[in-house]
Parts: C-alpha cells; sequence; structure tokens
C-alpha cells in the first residue's frame, strides 16, 4: 500500500447532488486508484415523485426467503451511508479483484466528521440537483421510511 501524500484522495460532499449520477462518477474515479470520501451522505437526492421512491425501497425491504419467511430475508442497508454504498457497489466489477479493491477505497460519513471540518469538499456540476426539472427526495426521508432512526446524539 502506498504512503497517504502518494495517493490520489478525493473528498466530496453529496450535498444536493444526484444519488446515481455520483455513484456512477464516483465507481469511475474507484476503479482510476482514487481513494474517495463522501461526506454528508443523507442530503444526497435521489429524483423521482417521493411518494414513488419510498414505495419502491419499501417493496425492497420485505422481500423475504422462502425458507424460513418469518425470520430470514435479503439484508437491505437501512442508513444514508450504507446506502449510498450500496448505491455505488452496484456500478462496480464487486466479482473482480479490481472492483473489490476500489471498494475497499470508499468512505461514506453522514455529517461532516470533526476531523474533516477544515477541508475543501468538491461537488460535480454533472451530479447537481438543479439539473432535475421534476420532484426530488432526499436520502435521509428514504432511509427514516425504511426504518433507520437517525444520528444519535
Amino acid at each position: 500500500m502506498s504512503l497517504m501524500s502518494e495517493e490520489k484522495v478525493l473528498y466530496i460532499d453529496a450535498s444536493n447532488q444526484i444519488l446515481g449520477r455520483l455513484a456512477s462518477i464516483i465507481a469511475k474515479k474507484l476503479l482510476e486508484g482514487y481513494r474517495v470520501i463522501v461526506v454528508n451522505a443523507e442530503k444526497a437526492v435521489v429524483s423521482g415523485e417521493k411518494n414513488r421512491v419510498l414505495e419502491g425501497y419499501k417493496i425492497l425491504s420485505r422481500v423475504k426467503t422462502h425458507y424460513n419467511p418469518e425470520t430470514k430475508g435479503v439484508r437491505r442497508p437501512r442508513t444514508p451511508a450504507n446506502i449510498f454504498k450500496r448505491t455505488v457497489r452496484g456500478m462496480l466489477p464487486i466479482d473482480k479483484p479490481k472492483g473489490r479493491d476500489a471498494f475497499k477505497r470508499l468512505r461514506v460519513y453522514i455529517g461532516v466528521p470533526s476531523n474533516m471540518k477544515n477541508i475543501a469538499f468538491i461537488q460535480f456540476p454533472e451530479a447537481s440537483v438543479s439539473r432535475l426539472r421534476n420532484r426530488c427526495v432526499y436520502l435521509e426521508e428514504v432511509a427514516k421510511a425504511i426504518g433507520w432512526r437517525g444520528v444519535k446524539k
């Protein structure tokens, strides 16, 4: 593993950024060898009408298995950070070593950690919410709808 000074690091602020577009940009950067740190994951935006988006996520969280449907089911992420990571993971070749290595270089945080307060974060204009003409939902609302209890203070 290379030293931190030689390593290419991207600090990204996900506030008012479209989730899918931002995730595809991040996946490309991870495959190029960057270490990517994302903050404010709960402020990312999912495009679409609120009820449609929330129902889509709720349907996914209710999927059960046949062999023991009361206790077993598909594990779905409920926190905004894990939903964000899962979205990026879907855009990586996770079954190949380069995809697994790329995914290990991703860090996602809810809010801004105290040790990163003075870092300049970047945003991508091609993933900005201002490009949307229609409605959108914040990832925090989606997470709360499927069972996330919020950040403990």
